[in-house]
């Protein structure tokens, strides 16, 4: 697939995900339980104005009071309202939806990084072209986080430029050894930074990083020295999970650093596909440039759109309407980011 005088390259395409603004207000985006939120509030504000209609006969110097036929025009109005939020609770009590959207029943409340708070909006996947920052293809979704979309994403992207290996970087919000697994059986290599999800570092405790892990003899060995071994197995949410401790826990000087545990010792989980992690982990130690240019590659398409475009919102609404609109965005971009490598002299002629 190619623009006019420029061809997708090979390269280390790059995948990352970004929020756009839903013709959504927030006001009318609701969580499970934020109906139940608003209905506190508006009993609270109705039993007000309703002793103030009580009390309208009485006098209060200096300050102007609504009058009795105001007092109810708000009341009856708040009344609706509350008769509005009980059936919304109620669907999603029957539904069990967890998030519902009034005037774009598609978008959904989502955060939009840190220090950043929520977004009612989608969340469009992007995979990028590693040469000349052109957009080798796109998926507008209404999911949260980025979570799940590795696979589908990459594959795409390696059909679109016709290759038979593959190298994607992508941020940490894809990280998932299934998923990673997936992609190696498919000739793609996933370049993922691992995420820092462990409480016990803030703590002040030994993270699951501390303990390293002997493939060999499939055991791990702790900070002190001592062998983790093969504990027992289970399935949780479709994974199957293999613990790993050991009983020297309860004489370990150096337990108090390791758990907080006043029965038992610390205990070690281990995916199946974690093999597959830890030889990503070793990629990206051995070649760090490789994810330090994922933001220089996919971010500059994000960056362009919502700022020197000004498209970092949907007019549209429906998720079919919304990928539309997305496409033509898109579009758009590639072009403009055609002219920019060309020049206008050299994409007269091409065009010619």
């Amino acid at each position: 697939m190619a623009y006019p005088g420029v061809r997708f390259s090979g390269g280390s395409p790059a995948l990352d995900g970004s929020k756009f603004k839903a013709s959504n207000a927030r006001d009318r985006n609701f969580s499970r339980t934020k109906p139940k939120d608003r209905l506190k509030e508006l009993d609270k504000k109705i039993d007000r104005y309703l002793q103030e209609l009580d009390e309208n006969d009485e006098k209060e110097s200096g300050a102007k009071k609504k009058t009795a036929e105001e007092l109810q025009e708000i009341i009856a109005h708040l009344k609706k309202r509350n008769k509005d939020l009980r059936r919304l609770d109620k669907r999603m009590e029957k539904t069990g939806e967890k998030q519902v959207s009034l005037t774009d029943p598609d978008c959904r409340s989502m955060p939009v990084g840190k220090g950043h708070g929520t977004e009612v909006g989608y969340n469009i996947q992007m995979t990028v072209d590693g040469k000349h920052k052109l957009i080798l293809d796109h998926e507008v979704t209404n999911d949260v986080t980025d979570q799940g979309h590795l696979i589908e994403m990459s594959v795409r992207a390696k059909n679109i430029l016709g290759v038979k290996k593959l190298d994607l970087v992508s941020d940490m919000g894809y990280y998932d050894g299934q998923d990673v697994a997936v992609c190696l059986k498919e000739g793609i290599t996933p370049w993922i930074s691992k995420p820092n999800t462990s409480i016990n570092r803030k703590k002040g405790l030994f993270t699951k990083d501390d303990f390293q892990y002997n493939r060999r003899r499939d055991c791990y060995i702790c900070p002190a020295g001592k062998r983790l071994e093969f504990s027992f197995q289970s399935f949780e949410s479709g994974r199957e999970i293999r613990y790993y401790a050991t009983p020297a826990c309860s004489r370990c000087l150096k337990r108090s650093e390791c758990t907080l545990k006043k029965v038992g010792g610390r205990r070690i989980t281990r995916l199946k596909e974690e093999w597959v992690l830890d030889e990503m982990e070793l990629r990206n130690r051995l070649h760090p440039e490789k994810l330090k240019r994922r933001k220089e590659i996919v971010e500059h398409p994000f960056g362009t759109m919502k700022r020197s475009m000004n498209q970092g919102y949907f007019l549209m609404r429906g998720l079919k309407k919304v990928n539309t609109e997305m496409s033509l965005t898109v579009t758009a971009y590639n072009m403009k980011r055609v002219f920019n490598i060309l020049g206008v002299k050299r994409m007269v002629q091409t065009l010619a």
